[in-house]
């Protein structure tokens, strides 16, 4: 009960103070489950859990991901299964889709809730591996008493974001252990399984969402295995994934191509009008690069906040455009 009790007070003075707050992730986190979420981390709680017909649903809508998985989880079991880990595959809303543990720890892992139907966001358990990952979209490793409650302190989780092919966070990958000789190094080593792991999920997911394409490997260095084209059969690219270091710049030049008027329609926004050449800027070399620079500014800012469902659809293929970079063809 003391510990419990010395635990909420660390997280409330420090939540309290924004330079901690502004330099550590977890703080950040420890003062969203508090401002928004109106959690309180002296509180004993369990992750909340979906009903049969809402677990059902969740996986229904989610058989691609499920699908493309399936076998990275297995592999990835066989490696830190018998060190008494467990694996959670969750949604992008933290719903625990599919899980892998031993018989032996299964008792532990449930009480804690890491089990199939639950909901692992900060909403739901504060602080934890799944939920800072799916809210601050990046890989995180939580080690025990960074957990805001205090239920969760014997807990320790790597987790890290899967995206889709169009580069949204659509899942997350999480390893947990209960083991207390587990120290902050060997969760560094499980940090880097898991990216790993996850990486190649988003893989399978670009390949199965582009099914029927070539695929080739972009030469990148350390991230080469990650970055991808999806080309059709006249070498135009379809989709890259977010490695792929010709992304941008591909987006920016079919942009100068398609949008050189005042007006940019898909996009739903407008230029300065160009005035005469008395004082308006729309007639001097200065007038032209600000509209070009307001050009490129506004279709990032389009490509990654879509007006619309409909435009989402659209805005989220690269253009199609042929590229000339020496490529390895991967099967």
């Amino acid at each position: 009960m003391h510990e419990h009790l010395a635990h909420a007070e660390h997280v409330y003075t420090s939540a309290q103070r924004d330079s901690a707050a502004a330099s550590s992730p977890v703080v950040a986190s420890w003062r969203r489950c508090m401002t928004m979420h109106q959690l309180a981390p002296e509180d004993q709680r369990a992750p909340l859990r979906l009903t049969d017909q809402e677990f059902r649903r969740a996986r229904e809508q989610s058989e691609q991901l499920i699908a493309s998985a399936t076998e990275e989880l297995d592999r990835l079991f066989t490696t830190v299964g018998r060190a008494g880990c467990c694996l959670l595959l969750t949604d992008k809303n933290g719903i625990a889709l599919e899980r892998r543990g031993a018989a032996g720890d299964d008792k532990q892992f449930r009480e804690l809730g890491l089990w199939t139907g639950s909901v692992w966001t900060e909403a739901s358990i504060g602080t934890n591996g799944i939920g800072t990952a799916l809210a601050d979209e990046r890989a995180v490793a939580i080690f025990r008493d960074q957990h805001f409650f205090c239920s969760n302190t014997s807990l320790s989780c790597t987790t890290a974001p899967i995206r889709d092919h169009r580069g949204r966070v659509a899942a997350a990958l999480d390893i947990s252990t209960c083991r207390e000789d587990v120290n902050e190094m060997t969760l560094a080593i499980l940090t880097q399984t898991v990216r790993d792991a996850a990486m190649r999920i988003e893989l399978n997911l670009f390949r199965s969402a582009f099914a029927g394409a070539r695929f080739l490997m972009v030469p990148a260095g350390a991230n080469s295995a990650a970055a991808l084209l999806a080309v059709d059969r006249h070498d135009l690219v379809l989709g890259a994934t977010r490695a792929a270091p010709h992304r941008t710049a591909v987006g920016r030049q079919a942009h100068r191509r398609r949008h050189s008027c005042r007006r940019c329609p898909a996009r739903g926004w407008r230029l300065p009008a160009r005035r005469d050449g008395r004082g308006g800027k729309g007639g001097t070399a200065a007038g032209a690069v600000a509209r070009r620079r307001q050009c490129l500014a506004g279709c990032d800012r389009a490509w990654h906040q879509p007006r619309n469902a409909a435009q989402e659809d659209e805005e989220a293929r690269p253009p199609l455009i042929r590229v000339k970079v020496p490529l390895l063809e991967q099967s």
